[in-house]
Order: structure tokens, then C-alpha cells, then sequence
């Protein structure tokens, strides 16, 4: 299947499509996140979020539930089935797009490395897993949700790696496939 899904994206990532999920990508940043960031803050009181942080700890994660309050918490919940539902596809389908445009300049046909375009997806699936795990945290709290609350710092964790990964991996790309086009340029004497 990944396999499947690999070559469909490098047949979908043509350069108007790179282009246009490279746009989308930057109004949301530009448009969407700023906005989203205030409402969050508004609605929480903090502007601690499990979702940004890098690691925490699952007493992190209930100390972060009691500071957001019962309107936080159910803030938090509603963002996440929201706006965190589409952000995830937006940065998936720049990436994904980007990797497999890049890197199909960057790598011959049959190169493992090919398969970097799968980072972003394996990044959205650990967030949408992280988001259910932080929801359900939040939606329980004050009573503890054991194995979910340890859990979810795991998928936030791996979330950030694939990536976070990702944009690493497309500055790779780009830096190999410059290479190259350079090496093929014919040479002034």
C-alpha cells in the first residue's frame, strides 16, 4: 500500500499542483494559524498547548487541562475536531506534494529515498492520533485516563519527528536535485 500510495502522489505532483498546495500552504500560515492562535489563546487563558510542544509528560498534560478551565478544555476539543482536522491536510499535501516533486528531480525511479514523500502522511496520522488523545484527556478531566494520557506525548512526539522531518527532508531534496541539474549543465570552456 505504501508503495501504492508513494507512486500516486509522484503522478498527482505536477508543478502547477506543487505550486498551488505551496500557496494554500502559505495562506494558511499567513491567514488561518495567526487567528487560531489568538482564539486559542482566548479560549484557553495560556498559550501552553500540548499540540506545539515538542515533549511533555502526561502530568504535563493534566496541569495544562486544569490551567485551560471547563471552557478551555471544551475550546480545545472543538479546535480539534475543527480547525485541526484541515490544518493537518494542509501541511500534508504541501509536503507531500513538495517531497514527491523535488525528490522525482532529485532521485532515479526505484530509490528508496523515493519514499520520503510518505513523511508527511505518517506525520498527519500521528497528529490526528495525538489529537484524539489529547481530546479524550481533556474531555475526562478531572478523572485520569491511563495508558491514553501516556500515550499521547508519544504521537506528539513522533507527530513533530515526521514532520518536522519532512521540511528537512525537502531541503535535502532540493539541494540534490540542484546538484544534479547542475552536473548536467554542459560546461563553458
Amino acid at each position: 500500500m505504501a508503495t501504492q500510495l508513494s507512486a500516486w502522489l509522484y503522478r498527482r505532483s505536477t508543478g502547477w499542483v506543487a505550486l498551488a498546495a505551496i500557496a494554500l500552504f502559505v495562506l494558511f500560515l499567513v491567514l488561518v494559524l495567526p487567528s487560531q492562535a489568538a482564539r486559542a489563546r482566548q479560549n484557553t487563558g495560556v498559550d501552553e498547548s500540548p499540540d506545539s510542544s515538542l515533549m511533555y509528560s502526561r502530568d504535563d498534560l493534566y496541569r495544562i487541562a486544569e490551567l485551560y478551565g471547563a471552557e478551555g478544555r471544551a475550546a480545545y476539543i472543538r479546535a480539534r475536531f475543527t480547525f485541526d482536522v484541515i490544518w493537518p491536510l494542509v501541511y500534508t499535501g504541501f509536503l507531500s506534494t513538495a517531497l514527491s516533486w523535488v525528490y522525482g528531480r532529485a532521485f532515479a525511479p526505484g530509490s528508496p529515498w523515493r519514499y520520503a514523500n510518505l513523511s508527511p502522511v505518517l506525520g498527519a496520522l500521528f497528529d490526528y492520533g495525538e489529537n484524539l488523545a489529547t481530546s479524550l484527556v481533556m474531555a475526562r478531566y478531572p478523572a485520569r485516563t491511563p495508558v491514553v494520557d501516556l500515550l499521547a506525548p508519544v504521537l506528539t512526539l513522533v507527530k513533530w519527528l515526521f514532520v518536522n522531518g519532512s521540511f528537512l527532508l525537502l531541503a535535502v531534496g532540493v539541494l540534490v536535485a540542484l546538484w544534479r541539474w547542475l552536473m548536467r549543465r554542459p560546461q563553458r570552456t
